[in-house]
């Protein structure tokens, strides 16, 4: 009974106003759990039984080899196996309630109620487990398959080695020996090399900039973005396919035990599996596809493990042993297995064209152009325009990095500036919407692997050549602008002499953080809000003083770290349901606190490269890294609809700043230091 219930009682017994001095309560709850596996208990002892006990009472998945352990036993891995598993669970519930009356500190009456509940719940699920099977890995001659496979469990995969094997169909003869000869060659240089063999054969190069939709997809691909809306999407496929294609029985007697080449799922989505295995995943036949959302995640964060130019080496070795280009009709096979390989080409070249920077990946670019090229005028089409739009891409690219660095040498070389920012742009929304712009360009040009490549030099379970392939000049340049943005707002109130005109100033950065907000640019909203946070701006009380500061205080408690940055969390997300399906492209803009976000996939990157006990790759971590990175990508590819004033962001991104020691020797020359640490301070910067 509730204490209205209580009181109720009490009051019909004595009459109303009566007081009750105390209400006691007793319940006792008795629970048993069942397992069944093929309708039959299964007997567990120890540490198992507890383990399965708490997983199915917390609704969570036991570990994987406590799992393993069971279906063994249920002969997953000899036939194709019905598993029904069934949970139930029942529950008594006595409640026992009484009821004391008193009066004067004298009790005169008490009653008691008693009541039982019982439930029984049941719950059951039936799959069909197939053998677990895996296509036999080619014998190359640079590949030791045999050290791969011991050292599987090792946190480096040091037995995929650099694979540049004999190929008859997917390598010419004249490129396999030259295929890491010309290192110095530029990425462009090498592309444009690709373009001339297409025109050699009689192929114009197409001069506009087409889009990889335009390009014709054959049955079975997908020409959708990565998608990540629920995790039943994710992946298909089930352990009875290898690409596609049924396992014959005398290919699962040849695999049955191999479980370094086995694929994990669960409830139908990969889970984890053998860098061999996952490699094989992606590799297309004339039957099977992989998954895009499987493609994006595993180019992604494979780099942790193998090299892009090492895994296109061994997608061409996969390709031509499975489809056995190099036997008698291989041409013919070939002919049939092309716009397999064109579609997987032009989707890595759409989500990574940064990938083919490298010239160990333009070598394999290459022979496979030329090799495609010679069998099938269409595809001959499609790889001109991949290659011309990869051409103009990185182009941009490069392009915009000597931008950078002209502009981090010419900042670097100008004096102070005497322009005021409030002069040359009065207006605090425009002057947002500058920043946007700049924002913006940033983030379209950094590429998806930078995330992964950013930490691998942290991560002490990586070898240390890839910690040394660590290419983040575009991530890095930003996290830059970000301190960059802080320091410029700071060296804006300082370099004012008068209180009133830095009073002004301040005013105007408050309300372009406001505008900022109002946009969806968090990142330069945090800027503003750390430039004025900045011990030679906060230690002006003056100044603030005279500040109009309750808007301030709105937007630092809407980005206050408190609680993990909850409340920007919160306000990302309404940002980002603003966003989808807006119509107006000023409501799509999306722009993340960037360093929440780097630290964010900081953690899902250290999940990425720690491998699981039994030597697999933990891909469930993959899923959860190509998720987030997916929301970035549709976030940086936002167009600005604003109006772009080229002379105000050339002065937000150009005109010089204070460092830290100039700053505070500038803070102190407007306001004189007031404490004995202060005094200190100024005495030691002049």
């Amino acid at each position: 009974m509730d204490d209205q219930e209580i009181q109720s009682t009490v009051e019909s017994i004595l009459g109303p106003g009566v007081k009750v001095i105390d209400c006691e309560k007793k319940s006792s709850i008795c629970e048993e759990e069942v397992l069944l596996i093929n309708g039959v208990p299964i007997k567990l002892e120890g540490n198992d039984s507890v383990a399965i006990k708490e997983a199915i009472l917390t609704g969570q998945i036991p570990s994987c080899d406590l799992l393993n352990q069971i279906l063994i036993r249920a002969g997953i891995l000899r036939a194709p196996v019905r598993l029904e598993t069934s949970l139930s669970t029942k529950s008594s519930i006595v409640t026992k309630e009484e009821v004391t009356v008193s009066r004067n500190n004298k009790v005169i009456d008490e009653r008691s109620r008693e009541t039982h509940e019982s439930n029984y719940y049941v719950s059951s699920t039936s799959e069909i487990w197939e053998p677990v099977g895996m296509i036999k890995k080619p014998r190359n001659p640079c590949y030791n398959s045999d050290q791969s496979r011991s050292e599987s469990s090792a946190s480096s995969d040091q037995g995929y080695t650099t694979n540049n094997s004999t190929n008859n169909v997917l390598r010419g003869e004249e490129e396999e020996q030259k295929l890491y000869s010309k290192y110095g060659e530029s990425v462009p240089d090498c592309m444009q090399q690709c373009l001339n063999q297409l025109s050699n054969l009689g192929l114009s190069v197409p001069e506009v900039n087409p889009t990889l939709g335009n390009l014709s997809q054959t049955s079975g691909g997908n020409a959708r973005g990565p998608g990540f809306s629920s995790s039943a999407n994710i992946c298909g496929s089930t352990t009875s396919m290898v690409n596609g294609a049924n396992l014959e029985s005398q290919d699962i007697r040849d695999n049955v035990g191999d479980r370094d080449h086995a694929l994990v799922y669960r409830d139908g989505n990969l889970v984890s599996g053998s860098l061999e295995a996952l490699v094989q995943h992606m590799v297309p036949t004339e039957e099977y596809y992989p998954d895009r959302a499987y493609l994006f995640a595993f180019l992604l964060s494979s780099r942790l493990f193998i090299k892009p130019h090492e895994l296109l080496s061994e997608v061409c070795a996969l390709c031509e042993h499975q489809q056995k280009l190099g036997g008698e009709g291989g041409k013919e096979r070939f002919q049939r297995f092309v716009p397999r390989l064109v579609q997987l080409l032009a989707e890595w070249t759409e989500t990574f064209p940064y990938d083919f920077r490298d010239e160990r990946v333009m070598a394999h670019v290459k022979s496979i152009t030329q090799k495609v090229a010679s069998v099938d005028a269409t595809a001959r089409q499609e790889v001109s325009a991949l290659l011309q739009n990869l051409l103009l891409r990185l182009t941009a690219l490069e392009r915009y990095e000597e931008g950078l660095a002209r502009l981090t040498t010419e900042s670097g070389a100008q004096q102070l500036s005497q322009v005021d920012v409030t002069e040359l742009c009065p207006s605090a929304m425009i002057l947002a919407q500058q920043l946007t712009h700049v924002e913006l360009e940033r983030l379209s040009y950094i590429g998806p692997e930078e995330f992964v490549q950013a930490f691998a030099k942290e991560s002490p379970h990586l070898e240390t050549s890839f910690k040394e392939m660590k290419k983040t000049r575009n991530l890095e340049s930003y996290v830059s602008w970000f301190n960059r943005l802080s320091y410029f707002v700071a060296t804006e109130i300082c370099k004012h002499a008068k209180k009133k005109q830095r009073v002004r100033v301040v005013e105007y950065w408050i309300e372009t953080a406001r505008e900022c907000f109002n946009i969806g640019n968090f990142n330069s909203l945090m800027a503003i809000i750390a430039g004025l946070n900045m011990s030679p701006i906060s230690r002006l009380k003056k100044t603030w003083s005279k500040v109009q500061s309750a808007k301030f205080a709105i937007l630092e408690h809407q980005m206050d770290p408190s609680s993990n940055f909850s409340s920007y969390r919160s306000t990302l997300k309404a940002a980002m349901w603003r966003s989808v399906g807006a119509t107006d492209e000023r409501q799509r803009i999306v722009v993340p606190f960037f360093s929440l976000l780097v630290k964010d996939l900081y953690f899902l990157n250290e999940g990425c490269s720690n491998k699981l006990p039994n030597g697999h790759i933990n891909f469930e971590k993959f899923w959860q890294l190509a998720k987030q990175v997916t929301e970035f990508i549709a976030w940086k590819q936002v167009t600005c609809p604003f109006e772009k004033n080229s002379r105000v962001i050339a002065f937000l991104q150009a005109s010089p700043v204070l460092t830290e020691n100039a700053l505070s020797l500038a803070s102190f020359e407007c306001e004189p230091p007031d404490s004995n640490p202060e005094k200190e301070r100024f005495k030691s910067l002049k």
